[in-house]
């Protein structure tokens, strides 16, 4: 084991020693005085999500809405939670083949069908401060979208084995215990969990706009392990974790011992938010064909005033003896990807800079327009399989039409820098236009 792993586990142990000695001495005197929950800076909706970056937020209900399967059932009245959605998409392309590395709408000038999610959810009650709790989430997907999401170990031949165009993953599996008497709170997570960064999420639901940021297709996806969430004070929230890696299950012949230690503030006035950190941090070596990525990361979000937010998001990624393109798809070749098979030895660190920016605009409460610009630089070409920066930019609009069915129009305009390097269409294009929506449906 090197020595940043073992640098990271000495300081978080001393880290969770101190604030476990603070919380005994302190739960008597100053419990009742920690406000459990700000409030939330944010509508929700028309807005992806209510609250700024850093969840689980220990001392908000996360319990979800009743949604239309739920009352079908006549399971109204438990914490328990049974929903889903349906999210099929469209685009048209400048590009005939392949949108990549575009995503999530990969297939250029097509229908299909980018997800349908189901979950299965029992959140534990945060908000008291009495007893332990306890709960769990259970989140899986079929669609296109399964590629970004696979993780080694998990029906991963799908993609890794076969390139399916469409595919089946239960991306979040995991368990939940709240003990109110550590620090003002502690939140245990076991089990495969999205990686914790990122503006963007997994799901269609959660996200500002239909397609993602160049950066967020590169970086890792989900994570298997522990991460405890501390709850400090009013306005700080660490966590501590430990994984298998990202995209990689314990069992699979891939996987590495990795950390995580992540911190998020909120001011006092709640229009400002950091959240950031050590995301994954280990040994680092790329075995057997996979990535390990290392990550730090940081998220800055902005509310300007009622109308106009912001969310700012950079981060650094690196590894070992990588080959290009990343973790290894051995085929077979699709129209949509043909980025199959063994890249080439990077010898050395490669490492990967991504920054982007989500500029927020409220119109109604039925809709909102979101303005993205980022920017990767892959310069061993580790990540998307071409040495070059890359910007994308993109301006979107979101309608509710109800709390259960909204579209996300947008138009896009992405570019690869680097003289000679033509990474759009297979391989044959500098640059490339989008237009695209997708019709989400929760049930």
């Amino acid at each position: 084991m090197k020595t940043p792993l073992i640098t990271f586990l000495l300081l978080s142990a001393v880290t969770l020693k101190v604030f476990s000695q603070t919380a005994v001495q302190s739960v008597s005197n100053t419990k009742d005085s920690v406000k459990r929950s700000l409030p939330s800076p944010l509508p929700d909706p028309p807005f992806p999500t209510s609250d700024w970056d850093g969840g689980p937020l220990i001392g908000s209900d996360g319990t979800a809405p009743l949604y239309p399967m739920q009352k079908a059932l006549g399971l109204t009245h438990t914490k328990f939670r049974v929903y889903g959605w349906i999210d099929p998409g469209a685009n048209i392309s400048s590009s005939k083949n392949s949108n990549a590395p575009t995503s999530y709408d990969l297939i250029p000038n097509n229908v299909v069908l980018d997800q349908v999610g189901l979950k299965f959810d029992l959140q534990p009650n945060t908000v008291q401060t009495d007893h332990v709790s306890a709960g769990f989430l259970l989140t899986t997907i079929f669609g296109t979208d399964y590629r970004y999401t696979t993780g080694k170990g998990y029906f991963s031949n799908q993609l890794l084995g076969n390139n399916n165009k469409y595919g089946f993953d239960p991306a979040e599996m995991y368990g939940l215990i709240y003990f109110p008497k550590i620090a003002d709170g502690m939140l245990l997570k076991v089990g495969r969990f999205i990686s914790p960064a990122d503006i963007e999420a997994q799901w269609a639901t959660d996200n500002y706009l239909y397609s993602h940021s160049l950066m967020f297709t590169v970086d890792p996806y989900t994570f298997t392990g522990a991460q405890a969430t501390f709850k400090l004070g009013s306005y700080w929230q660490l966590e501590v974790g430990v994984h298998a890696g990202n995209d990689m299950a314990p069992w699979s012949p891939s996987a590495q011992i990795n950390g995580l230690l992540m911190a998020r503030w909120v001011s006092h006035d709640n229009n400002n938010s950091l959240y950031g950190g050590i995301n994954s941090l280990g040994n680092g070596d790329y075995t057997r064909q996979h990535d390990d990525l290392q990550m730090v990361v940081a998220t800055w979000g902005h509310k300007f005033n009622e109308t106009f937010h912001m969310m700012t998001e950079a981060y650094y990624m690196w590894q070992y003896h990588a080959l290009t393109g990343g973790t290894v798809i051995n085929g077979p070749a699709q129209p949509f990807y043909t980025g199959v098979g063994p890249g080439n030895l990077i010898p050395g660190t490669e490492n990967a800079v991504g920054i982007v920016n989500y500029f927020q605009i409220f119109v109604s409460p039925k809709n909102y327009f979101s303005i993205r610009n980022d920017a990767l630089n892959d310069p061993q070409g580790g990540r998307t399989g071409y040495a070059t920066w890359y910007s994308s930019h993109t301006i979107g609009f979101v309608h509710y039409f109800n709390d259960y069915i909204r579209i996300r129009p947008e138009i896009r305009y992405e570019r690869a820098y680097a003289d000679g390097i033509t990474p759009y269409d297979n391989g044959t294009k500098k640059d490339q236009y989008t237009a695209a929506m997708d019709l989400i449906v929760r049930f």
